[in-house]
């Protein structure tokens, strides 16, 4: 018997369809990606995708909430922006896939993906709502921590100078942000976060945020 499974994005648009004898979510998935079709925002929430060939999916957006990724090829597979949440990664490949911004907290058997973040003191960079870039003295014992992407967190640092995107000194002493909770950032002094997750993943969550790179910082 014949089966017709659509696609749709997390807006409700038809992104893909494909009818044929014994279809599967999966076997729609793989056709679509054949064929070029555009799966930027997705909505795979919990679909099985079990050793599903995903290589060089662009999936960017997606949302693969809950969704069974075991033994799934996603090598080079763009997942920007992609909801993960919950999903089971046993087994996946995620060799070069683009993982920025993925949110990953709670995922399943997630494999090794390494991402360079220093050992001991090092500096950061923090762009500050008021467009200045804050040069901050990362600790050797300060917690850090980073997902997939370019963000990384730390629970305490101290404010080395405040920089105008050209690279000059700004003459500001001090800045308080209200961005999320108040935090006072003052050139000279220790500047501690509220709280500290210790879930790698969830990238947006508490700490001070930085990144390595200033040009990083500066383009966020």
């Amino acid at each position: 018997m014949k089966t017709r499974i659509e696609i749709k994005s997390v807006f409700g648009s038809v992104l893909f369809e494909l009818e044929k004898e014994d279809n599967t979510i999966k076997d729609t998935l793989i056709e679509a990606i054949k064929s070029g079709a555009n799966l930027c925002g997705a909505n795979l929430r919990g679909a099985n995708l079990c050793d599903a060939d995903l290589c060089d999916a662009d999936l960017c957006g997606a949302n693969l909430c809950g969704a069974n990724l075991c033994g799934a090829d996603l090598c080079d597979a763009d997942l920007r922006g992609a909801n993960l949440c919950g999903a089971n990664l046993c087994g996946a490949d995620l060799c070069d896939a683009n993982l920025r911004g993925a949110n990953l907290s709670s995922a399943k058997n997630i494999p090794f993906i390494p991402t360079y973040l220093p050992d001991g003191e090092f500096i950061g960079w923090k762009k500050l709502p008021n467009g200045l870039i804050a040069k901050l003295k990362i600790f050797e014992d300060s917690k850090r921590s980073r997902a997939t992407g370019d963000k990384c967190r730390c629970d305490k640092c101290l404010v080395l100078e405040f920089q105008n995107v050209d690279g000059s000194i700004a003459d500001l002493k001090t800045y308080t942000s209200n961005e999320y909770t108040e935090c006072t950032y003052t050139v000279g002094k220790v500047v501690y976060a509220d709280k500290w997750d210790e879930d790698r993943w969830n990238e947006c969550s508490h700490g001070i945020h930085f990144f390595i790179d200033r040009q990083s910082a500066v383009d966020y």
